[in-house]
C-alpha cells in the first residue's frame, strides 16, 4: 500500500533526479523525462538520433546521478556476440594446471549503451536479446544472471543506411520506449556551446542509489489501476491490430502488424511510474495517452500505403487515441508539458517567450 509519505519521498527523489540532469543535458527534455520513466519502469530504451545530440552524454549523466556503473559498446559489423556476453578463457592455476575462466563481456553492468546498434550484424544484435528480456545471459550451456538494476539504452542513426542492419521486430518489442532525439533549438544550441567551453565532463551529483531505485520500483508497482483505465488502455492496444475485434479505422488502412501484449504490459507499468511523479495515487486516461507514442512508435508496422503517403507511426497513434477517447489530441504529449516544466523549474527564456 502506498502511503503519503512513499509518494511524497518518490516525487522528491524525481525531482533531484531530473533537477541533476539538466546541470549536463541542456533542453532534449522529453526524452530524459521518458528515459528516467523506463528506467525506474525496469525497462530498456531505444534512442535514434542523428550524431552530435547529446546521447552518450545522457547515458553517462544516468550512470553518475543513479551512482551505478555503465559500460559502452560500440557495435560496429566486424563485432562478435563473444564480444557483448564475454567467454571462457584458458588460464593457469598457481600449479600450472588450464582451465577454463569465464570472462564477463561489457553486458555486464548496471547501464549499458548500445550505441550505433543497427550497424552490428543480425547475430550479434540477438546477443542483448536475453539480456534485455530475462536480466540474464547463457554462454557455453551456463546462465548467469545480470546485477540489478539492469537497464539498456541502445542508440541508432536515423540516416545512414550503408552498412547498417535494420533491428527484427522481436528485438524491437524488447524496448520500453523509443524515443526521438531531436535537434537543439537557437537558445539550447547556444546554453550547449556555454556548458562545453567550460568543461567536457559530466558534473551531475549522485542522488539516488541502485537499492533507492529498486525501491521505487516497487512502490511503482503498488499504484492502482481502476478498472475503466485498464480497459482503456486495452482498446488502445487492441486498436492497433488490424485483425482484431475492433480496430480503429486508420489501422486498417496504414498497419500490418499492431502492437503486441508486451506493449500493454509497458503501457500499464510506465503509466503507473508517471502517476508518482505527478503525485498520484491511481494512474489516469492522461497518463495513458501521455506515454502511448513512446510505447507504440517501434511496435507498429506500417504498410506500402503508409510509406507511400508519409504517414508516420506517431500521426497514427494520435488518431487512434482521438479515435478512442473521443477527443482531440492536438499536441503530442500535451498532459505532459505542466509536469516537465515542474520536474526541470524555472522554464527558461524561450518558454517564457512561447507563452
Amino acid at each position: 500500500m502506498v502511503t503519503e509519505e512513499n509518494l511524497t519521498q518518490f516525487k522528491e527523489k524525481c525531482e533531484s533526479i531530473f533537477e541533476q540532469l539538466s546541470r549536463d543535458i541542456v533542453g532534449q527534455k522529453e526524452v530524459v523525462y521518458g528515459t528516467v520513466i523506463a528506467m525506474i519502469a525496469g525497462g530498456n530504451v531505444l534512442l535514434e538520433g542523428v550524431p552530435g545530440v547529446g546521447k552518450t552524454r545522457l547515458i553517462r549523466s544516468l550512470g553518475r546521478v543513479f551512482d551505478l556503473p555503465f559500460s559502452r559498446i560500440q557495435f560496429t559489423p566486424d563485432l562478435m556476440p563473444a564480444d557483448v556476453t564475454g567467454t571462457n578463457i584458458i588460464v593457469r592455476d598457481e600449479k600450472g594446471n588450464s582451465k577454463f575462466q569465464f570472462q564477463p563481456g561489457p553486458i555486464f553492468a548496471n547501464i549499458v549503451l548500445a550505441d550505433e546498434i543497427n550497424r552490428a550484424t543480425p547475430k550479434t544484435q540477438s546477443a542483448l536479446l536475453e539480456a534485455m528480456a530475462e536480466h540474464s545471459v547463457t554462454v557455453m550451456g551456463e546462465t548467469r544472471r545480470l546485477e540489478e538494476p539492469f537497464f539498456v539504452l541502445a542508440t541508432q542513426n536515423p540516416i545512414e543506411q550503408d552498412g547498417t542492419y535494420p533491428l527484427p521486430e522481436a528485438q524491437m518489442d524488447r524496448f520500453m520506449f523509443k524515443l526521438i532525439m531531436e535537434y537543439p533549438t537557437m537558445e539550447e544550441l547556444k546554453g550547449i556551446v556555454a556548458m562545453t567551453q567550460k568543461t567536457m565532463a559530466e558534473v551531475a551529483d549522485a542522488v539516488c542509489s541502485a537499492e533507492e531505485l529498486l525501491a521505487m520500483r516497487e512502490t511503482a508497482k503498488e499504484i492502482l489501476v481502476a478498472d475503466d483505465v485498464l480497459e482503456y488502455a486495452m482498446k488502445l492496444i487492441v486498436a492497433t491490430q488490424p485483425e482484431s475485434a475492433a480496430p480503429a479505422a486508420i489501422t486498417k488502412k496504414y498497419i500490418r502488424t499492431g502492437a503486441s501484449p508486451r506493449a500493454a504490459q509497458a503501457l500499464i507499468t510506465t503509466a503507473k511510474v508517471r502517476a508518482l511523479t505527478l503525485a498520484r495515487y491511481n494512474v489516469a486516461k492522461e497518463d495513458i495517452n501521455a506515454l502511448a507514442t513512446f510505447v507504440l512508435r517501434h511496435r507498429l508496422k506500417l504498410n506500402f500505403e503508409a510509406v507511400t503517403e508519409h504517414v508516420s507511426a506517431d500521426d497514427i497513434i494520435k488518431e487512434i487515441i482521438r479515435e478512442i477517447s473521443g477527443e482531440k489530441v492536438t499536441e503530442k504529449m500535451s498532459g505532459e508539458q505542466k509536469t516537465k516544466k515542474s520536474l526541470f523549474g524555472k522554464k527558461n527564456k524561450s518558454e517564457t517567450e512561447e507563452e
